[in-house]
């Protein structure tokens, strides 16, 4: 279907006047100028054109716009009396009322009241229990777990990408609690953003490390020993740090805040001007950050389930239950569960909800889209709150050492010392003239 805009420049009966062609689902292809009176003959030969009364025009159906010329200068109030549309967006600040035309996917005003319930109580949560979980991890790493191995190395710069996140989400729980409000100023939206996606890639690219250096345990445990070392992992760790802030310095710049009504809004993507531009930017850091450590991942782990499917020589059955196949099967699990619940479902739904903004979709499509995309937007933090559960499952020694240093608490807090009853048995020999007795052990 055809749609023609009609753009008043200036106002009278010889003023040019600049018509637009608008396809359905495409930017206009063409702008042709014509003089006010020649408007009738030029334009579908419709009733009224090239009239210079301002008088405003019937209704026309969506999609359609009655024009004039004007006998006084034009301006933004007077066009929206003349003018009626419903995919057209008004821009105040032009100089002489310019009428612009959106598309459909900046017009499409979106229903999300379900998301400031959502997010602020999802949030919370992840908040809550994210920040115990992950202070408990690093406490452990820091002080409990000294010397680290290779894989450890990994886990603690997984824990402080987690723990790093966590401590940004207190802002977001506010701006959604207060319905989109964001009073923090531009840079600490930028960079709440920026923590956001740094945990998300950060976290797969270690989750990327410790697959690798079990597949490699598992399937080349010889030549692991000799070549892969704890500082090996260090400087693979700082290569992940530099090179997931190299990939999200344009998203940086790309976040903004702009001012709807009498809100501030905090951007997740970035303006309506530059959404194009930044879903091609996207898409590349999709997959060179997680498409292709997924395709790592997915292609250790079948590597490593045949190796572990197959049975070793000179190893009884019994034993080899008691080796690390166990807790190899395990982080495949954990890991490919991450995926399933917090990775793969955000990507799958932020890509069809910025395709069909592209496209400019129906309305209610986009509202389903964005409902969806929306949802695994927590789900996406969960990740930090999972990871810890890799730690205590898959981790090498972690639960055995955590177990320990909570029990011997509990048992110091319990008992007395051995000093305590020393003395009680002391002063009981002494009561009966035994000086010269020692006290019981």
């Amino acid at each position: 279907m055809k749609y023609d805009l009609v753009m008043v420049v200036s106002g009278d009966q010889n003023s040019m006047i600049s018509v637009e062609s608008f396809y359905s689902k495409k930017p206009p292809r063409s702008v042709n100028r014509f003089r006010g009176a020649d408007l009738a003959g030029r334009i579908s030969g419709k009733e009224g054109a090239g009239r210079t009364d301002p008088a405003p025009c019937p209704s026309p159906p969506r999609g359609t716009v009655h024009f004039h010329t004007l006998s006084t200068p034009a301006s933004a109030e007077n066009m929206k009396t003349l003018f009626s549309m419903e995919d057209v967006t008004w821009n105040q600040s032009a100089s002489l009322g310019t009428l612009e035309a959106e598309g459909i996917n900046r017009s499409c005003r979106f229903n999300e009241e379900f998301k400031y319930i959502l997010l602020p109580v999802s949030y919370s949560l992840v908040f809550v229990l994210g920040l115990a979980l992950n202070s408990l991890a690093l406490w452990m790493f820091l002080s409990k777990m000294r010397p680290w191995n290779t894989s450890t190395v990994y886990m603690f710069h997984l824990a402080l990408s987690d723990m790093l996140y966590v401590l940004s989400l207190p802002t977001l729980i506010y701006y959604y609690a207060n319905r989109s409000h964001w009073p923090f100023g531009e840079a600490l939206c930028k960079g709440v953003r920026f923590l956001f996606y740094a945990n998300l890639y950060c976290s797969i690219l270690f989750l990327t490390c410790i697959s690798v250096h079990r597949y490699l345990g598992i399937c080349h445990p010889i030549r692991t020993l000799t070549l892969v070392k704890p500082r090996h992992a260090h400087l693979v760790c700082f290569s992940i740090w530099l090179a997931v802030t190299i990939c999200l310095v344009p998203n940086v710049i790309f976040v903004t805040t702009t001012q709807r009504d009498n809100d501030t809004l905090c951007h997740d993507t970035t303006s309506p001007e530059q959404f194009n531009q930044y879903v091609h930017y996207c898409s590349a850091v999709m997959v060179l950050l997680f498409g292709v450590p997924f395709l790592v991942i997915m292609v250790c782990y079948y590597l490593m389930a045949r190796t572990l499917c197959q049975p070793r020589k000179g190893v009884s059955p019994r034993q080899q239950g008691k080796t690390s196949r166990t807790k190899s099967i395990k982080l495949i699990v954990i890991v490919l569960v991450v995926f399933a619940i917090c990775f793969v479902p955000f990507h799958i739904t932020r890509t069809l909800y910025y395709t069909y903004r592209v496209l400019e979709a129906d309305c209610g499509v986009l509202n389903l889209v964005n409902f969806a995309y929306k949802i695994t937007r927590p789900l996406a933090s969960v990740n930090s709150c999972l990871d810890p559960i890799l730690y205590f499952l898959a981790g090498d020694h972690y639960r055995t050492k955590l177990l320990h240093a909570l029990t011997r608490r509990n048992d110091g807090a319990r008992s007395p010392g051995p000093s305590g009853k020393a003395n009680i048995a002391l002063v009981y020999k002494d009561t009966h003239g035994n000086a010269g007795a020692r006290p019981e052990r």
